[in-house]
């Protein structure tokens, strides 16, 4: 039988899965990564460690799954979203990447809305200028480190580097190249308007594929390291959200997708392209192609109970185990007693786009206990989904149901409290694998195997039957409860009490 790889190259780890035609997981690996944060506010990583890390997932997976690798028909990548990875003419990586979470541009993105107006940003490429996004982190670049940015030649998306350490191939696909604010997103390419208002040139760039079309080959180099056979294909792939949507199932509109990892996602695909013209909401290209989705984005979902769970129960560690910390919530009721909570731990993205927003417990009384604390915080999260969800159903976007993956939809209170807050049923997958899985049901497109990503999430991906349905009277409290937490971001905004910096 032939088999099907996945690659995720995410902040915290390198995982790879195997799977068969059906959607059968064969085997996984993953190896950890480390962060650097070298000054406050900046993320950084070394892309050779990223590719450390796949050599050593590789061979575990290859080694546990124990099949000869002339049997792997194709490869799929996914990973953080735009990071920048900056590469000399020799291909040698210059400087530590830039992440998706770094928030050193905020001077950069001003810039860019200056030179190419923001309403004209939006226009063209779906989104407004934010510090996560690509292209400031080149300005930055050029602004603060010139001996570096003289030697750039190539500018690469994280998971592209792993495909260029595997076949030797500049390339990405739409779904990532989407994140970079470079990218025109109604040709499906970049923009020469952009590039030449900001001065990155064009050559400096990877040539851009849809998600399964094959873009590159394993190397006979790159196979005697990894164990994978030369020859393999390796499709585009998908920036993480957008593998992971595939993996759910939710490729086309009328479906969508909440993950609740340590950030929270609402994806919604939609068949033609759709740009909020608030810049509330994402858009982005779907890794399916000619399709596009609308994404709202929380910063710190799961982030924000494991900061509450790290302070109230001085308890650092590692472990996703969460019910004994969230089990005393149940007791509370629905509004904690008027205790609210604002997640903004890490400013915010969607709808309010603001890095110098922060995080609040609001209401506080002699009479609140911890279960009141951690209630306020899964309470909070919802809230702040909600958010995003209002504005989506205000573009006509809403699907009858939720498809729920990460970490945080493990817990039936904070599964109960969503369902009620959005007033939406909620579907969780039979097994839940994660965005590797998604890229490799690409990569299946793209040898060949199905004849079209419709097909391939047709065979392989399989959903519980149980829904997790809102119940109506906790509909009825949160309806009110969310409009008084609807109140406070503007409110403490006009205060002044968030500034830059």
């Amino acid at each position: 039988m032939p088999y099907l790889v996945g690659i995720d190259v995410s902040t915290t780890a390198v995982k790879a899965v195997m799977i068969d035609l059906h959607g059968e997981l064969v085997g996984s690996a993953s190896t950890p990564l480390s962060l650097s944060t070298p000054l406050p506010g900046w993320s950084e990583q070394d892309p050779s460690d990223w590719w450390e890390a796949t050599i050593t997932s590789l061979r575990a997976l290859l080694n546990r799954a124990n099949i000869t690798p002339e049997k792997i028909v194709s490869l799929g990548l996914t990973g953080q979203m735009h990071g920048a990875v900056s590469l000399d003419a020799k291909g040698d990586i210059i400087r530590p990447a830039i992440l998706w979470n770094d928030a050193r541009t905020a001077t950069q993105c001003a810039e860019i809305n200056d030179l190419v107006g923001a309403d004209h940003l939006r226009e063209i490429t779906g989104n407004p200028a934010l510090v996560g996004f690509q292209a400031p982190k080149i300005l930055w670049l050029k602004e603060h480190e010139p001996e570096n940015y003289a030697k750039v030649r190539h500018i690469l998306l994280p998971k592209d580097y792993i495909r260029y350490r595997l076949s030797g191939e500049l390339a990405t696909d739409t779904s990532d190249a989407a994140g970079t604010l470079l990218l025109d997103l109604a040709k499906r390419a970049w923009s020469d308007e952009i590039l030449s208002t900001l001065g990155i040139p064009r050559d400096w760039l990877p040539d851009i594929f849809e998600g399964p079309e094959v873009a590159g080959h394993v190397t006979s180099g790159a196979a005697q390291i990894t164990g994978l056979a030369a020859g393999t294909p390796i499709v585009a792939g998908a920036g993480d959200n957008a593998a992971a949507a595939i993996g759910c199932g939710v490729v086309s509109e009328g479906t969508g997708l909440l993950s609740l990892g340590t950030s929270g996602v609402i994806f919604a695909p939609t068949d033609t392209l759709r740009i909020d013209p608030t810049g509330a909401l994402h858009a982005f290209c779907h890794a399916v192609p000619e399709a596009y989705h609308l994404m709202g984005v929380i910063l710190s979902a799961g982030g924000s109970l494991r900061w509450a769970r790290d302070i109230l129960s001085n308890v650092q560690s590692d472990t996703g185990d969460y019910g004994a910390f969230i089990e005393p919530a149940k007791r509370v009721a629905p509004g904690s007693e008027g205790l609210f909570f604002l997640p903004y731990l890490a400013g915010e993205r969607t709808p309010h786009m603001d890095p110098a927003a922060r995080g609040a417990w609001i209401g506080l009384s002699l009479a609140h206990r911890r279960e009141h604390l951690v209630r306020a915080v899964l309470e909070g999260v919802a809230f702040a989904l909600r958010d995003a969800w209002e504005r989506m159903k205000m573009l006509g976007i809403a699907p009858p149901t939720l498809r729920i993956v990460g970490g945080g939809t493990k817990s039936a209170v904070w599964r109960e409290i969503i369902a009620a807050v959005l007033d939406i049923p909620l579907q969780r997958l039979a097994i839940d694998k994660g965005a590797a899985f998604g890229a490799a049901i690409l990569a299946g497109v793209g040898a060949g195997v199905y004849a079209d990503v419709e097909e391939s999430v047709a065979r392989t991906v399989k959903l519980d039957d149980d829904l997790e349905r809102p119940i109506p009277s906790l509909v009825e409290q949160y309806e009110g409860i969310y409009r008084k937490y609807a109140s406070l971001y503007p409110a403490l905004k006009a205060s002044g009490v968030w500034k830059e910096g």
